[in-house]
């Protein structure tokens, strides 16, 4: 009996993810992420992006490319305060140089992005979280926009809007969150990464954290929050 109820939360739960998916994509189109011109430029930018916003983890990107070329090699080759000067935009950047060192030295220990493309992903995904600074967020960042692995990145955005529209029972956890996109969506890549975008889409733009734009969103018919978050000054 217990398991017939899990089977059918785990359906219902399934079904709506699937649902939102496809409002999504109905109120704004394919987003086409990741804003980056190669694999190793999204992974920097998984690392800078790190409590900050794109628009300083751009500045920092730049800055970054005046003084080397965006290699793995170039970048670990700068000592740690010129990186950290480099960076200065994306804010922590004294800890961030170190977090982009680690990484950087690790991918090219481990043989560059050819090799490591070469691994299945769970042994990626233990790769990349051994390294010191990253933590499934931006591991997850980094195998879905740098490699192409069918994982969904579970932000502050994610939380948020899943929360509003009751597809959160409660606090669960990032894998639990994960791994029911994950088994809703199925192994589609694409699907999850665009996924991803448009869900941090409309919580930018429309279920942000305060004055949520409630009248101008496609989903609030079936939102159990709008009357709440109508009245948020």
């Amino acid at each position: 009996m217990q398991r017939s109820i899990e089977n059918d939360a785990n359906t219902a739960h399934s079904g709506a993810i699937r649902g939102l998916y496809q409002q999504l994509l109905a109120s704004h189109g394919p987003q086409d992420w990741w804003p980056a011109e190669t694999a190793f430029e999204v992974m920097l930018g998984a690392i800078l992006t790190q409590n900050t916003g794109w628009t300083n983890v751009e500045r920092a990107l730049e800055r970054l490319k005046a003084r080397c070329a965006l290699t793995p090699e170039a970048v670990f080759a700068l000592d740690e305060p010129a990186l950290a000067d480099a960076i200065r935009p994306s804010g922590y950047y004294n800890v961030k140089a170190r977090r982009l060192g680690a990484f950087c030295k690790a991918l090219v220990e481990a043989g560059g992005e050819a090799e490591l493309s070469r691994w299945p992903t769970e042994r990626l995904r233990e790769w990349l979280l051994a390294i010191n600074g990253v933590g499934p967020e931006t591991a997850d960042d980094i195998l879905l926009y740098a490699f192409d692995r069918p994982v969904f990145v579970v932000d502050a955005y994610t939380r948020r809007l899943f929360r509003r529209l009751g597809l959160l029972d409660g606090d669960e956890g990032y894998e639990v969150i994960r791994r029911r996109v994950e088994v809703a969506i199925g192994p589609d890549s694409q699907c999850l990464n665009d996924y991803h975008a448009l869900v941090v889409r409309h919580a930018k733009d429309l279920c942000r954290a305060r004055k949520p734009r409630c009248g101008q969103c496609a989903l609030n018919t079936g939102c159990g929050s709008r009357e709440t978050l109508s009245q948020t000054p």
